[in-house]
Parts: structure tokens; C-alpha cells; sequence
């Protein structure tokens, strides 16, 4: 994998401090690990996906923290070890981070099967919602 020194955007520009972090950490995470699907399940509703097969409940944390969302798996480690013939399924611990836009928030999550499904919904504030202009009989602009 080839990878990108964002070192002068640092040095050079001001403010995007911020772009410049993000691009790195998209450089260093494994997002292949678990994998995941992300759905628009209606106009303000969505789904995040992620197949995590062979982890428990207690062996997963969602965490939201500053505009991120934050799936972590740590698996707990088997007292008596196992010999496999084959291993197909991994157990690794991840670390997996999802950026929310504003006013998104998590509804829900559940484990089935293996898959972790995370249920999210935008709820944009009344006062931030976007108003009508009515004309009313005397020609005065009145806001509903």
C-alpha cells in the first residue's frame, strides 16, 4: 500500500490542521477489519452493518465521542488454547470509527447472528428547520 507524507500541509496551511489529520488516519486504519455495510434505510434513517462473527455482547462497545462514532471489539482471551486445522473465522480486536454528520444520533443496536446493527437517525432541532413563507389576506409576510 503507498502511502502519503501530509507533514507540509501542516507547516503550510492554516486551518485544515483537521483535513490534513483525517487523511492520515484514513491512511493508518484497517477498515477492512470487521466488514460493514452502511445503509439509508429512509430520508433520515440508517443502518450500519458489521459482521462480527465469534464476539459477544459483553465483547463489544459503542462509544460516541466528539461528532464520531466508535465501534470496539476486544476479545476476550480463552483459558484453555485451541488447535485448529483450519481457522477461517478471525477474532481479532478492532477498532473501527465512523464520522456522523450533525444531529445524528444512534437509536439502536442490537447483535443477531453475527451482525451488529446500529440504527441511526438524523433529528434536526426546530428552531434549525427550514420555514415556510406564507402571504396572508392584508399582503404581511407571517413565518409558520
Amino acid at each position: 500500500m503507498r502511502t502519503y507524507d501530509f507533514s507540509p500541509l501542516y507547516r503550510s496551511a492554516i486551518g485544515f490542521d483537521r483535513l490534513a489529520q483525517f487523511f492520515d488516519d484514513a491512511q493508518r486504519t484497517d477498515s477492512s477489519y470487521p466488514p460493514y455495510n452502511i445503509e439509508l434505510v429512509d430520508e433520515d434513517k440508517y443502518r450500519i452493518t458489521m459482521a462480527v462473527a465469534g464476539f459477544d455482547r459483553s465483547e463489544i462497545e459503542i462509544v460516541t465521542e466528539g461528532g464520531a462514532l466508535k465501534i470496539i471489539g476486544r476479545k476476550t482471551r480463552e483459558e484453555m488454547p485451541r488447535n485448529f486445522l483450519h481457522r477461517g473465522i478471525a477474532s481479532r480486536d478492532f477498532e473501527h470509527s465512523f464520522q456522523l454528520a450533525e444531529h445524528v444520533h444512534i437509536v439502536g443496536a442490537k447483535l443477531d447472528n453475527g451482525l451488529l446493527n446500529i440504527e441511526l437517525a438524523r433529528e434536526i432541532p426546530e428552531a434549525l428547520k427550514p420555514r415556510k413563507r406564507l402571504l396572508d389576506r392584508t399582503d404581511l409576510i407571517v413565518w409558520k
